[in-house]
């Protein structure tokens, strides 16, 4: 080996030295993971309940800090540009693959800015009708709606929320056409509907299942392309009538790009490691969660394929961009 070969690999070894230390000793102070919406949905529970299990897992304190605004967007940009030393991390959902799609201009690129960690736990969504919509099932619901034009009305958590783009999906799988009514927020909605002022509304999951099992709404179907455990008779759409249907609200845990890849990989190992517990699979299903644990590559994959789908749905639904 020659004299400048061998004076260049010791100066790799020496560059990458100060990093593998850094991983060795990550973490040794709290980390912080911002929920780029309000406390009390789903991304503030499924944030809350991994920080309790992930940061005794390394050995530290994880904060959750939530920053909501912008359709999750300022909380998303503040992780985007904050150092990319492990001690800044993003819980994110099924949003980031909306986004842009939605948005004219994001501060931030999706796919350039972020290293994927772990998808963390999905819920599903569930469509459900005031008891006195004539239609019980599905494809009672399509014959109605095929025989009333324009007169059907579906409600949302808001113009390009994951309830609206959910049922534009199904209706653009059906060729079929519902009247729009955006609220503000998923309780509205419910409220709206419990009030029989719309027909139908693609609840998240958990916020409509209290109301279904009282009796109060009357549910089609779980979006997801498994039955709920937590409601095991009512059927998935897919076996109402509309094979191949599969929406579920995923959240997942990111760095910023350029994170050290040994802080990654330790990162991924620890939330993997807690997520195959039992102990956190049931405090997630008590929430109507189930866990998804992942690879980085995995993650990666999933939020490219998700925001080429969402994208047509939005060009499909002609929903016009923010």
């Amino acid at each position: 080996m020659n004299h400048r070969i061998r004076t260049a690999l010791v100066a790799g070894v020496l560059a990458l030295a100060p990093l593998y230390v850094f991983a060795q000793n990550y973490p040794s102070r709290p980390i912080r993971m911002v929920v780029p919406f309000a406390p009390g949905g789903g991304s503030d529970i499924s944030a809350r309940v991994l920080a309790d299990s992930l940061g005794p897992a390394l050995g530290t304190t994880i904060v959750v800090d939530n920053r909501p605004g912008a359709g999750s967007t300022l909380g998303t940009d503040i992780v985007s540009k904050a150092a990319p030393d492990g001690y800044t991390a993003l819980l994110g959902n099924i949003s980031m693959a909306f986004n842009p799609a939605l948005y004219k201009k994001l501060p931030y690129d999706t796919l350039r800015d972020f290293i994927p960690v772990s998808l963390v736990v999905e819920q599903p969504n569930i469509m459900v009708a005031h008891p006195s919509l004539p239609a019980k099932t599905l494809k009672e619901f399509v014959a109605l709606a095929q025989s009333s034009p324009g007169r059907l009305t579906y409600g949302s958590a808001g113009l390009g929320s994951g309830t609206h783009l959910a049922m534009e999906l199904l209706l653009i799988s059906l060729k079929l056409k519902l009247i729009h009514v955006p609220y503000k927020g998923t309780g509205p909605a419910l409220t709206a509907l419990l009030g029989n002022e719309t027909s139908v509304f693609m609840s998240t999951f958990a916020s409509a299942l209290p109301h279904v099992k009282s009796g109060r709404l009357h549910t089609f179907g779980v979006t997801t392309a498994k039955r709920a455990s937590t409601l095991p008779d009512a059927p998935t759409i897919s076996e109402a009538g509309v094979p191949g249907f599969d929406y579920g609200t995923w959240y997942g845990l990111l760095v910023p790009a350029g994170t050290p890849r040994a802080i990654v990989d330790k990162l991924n190992k620890a939330t993997v490691g807690q997520l195959n517990t039992p102990a956190l699979q049931q405090r997630y299903s008590a929430q109507g969660l189930d866990t998804i644990p992942s690879t980085s590559a995995q993650y990666i994959a999933k939020l490219k394929s998700e925001t080429e789908k969402w994208a047509k749905v939005v060009r499909e639904a002609n929903i016009q961009q923010q």
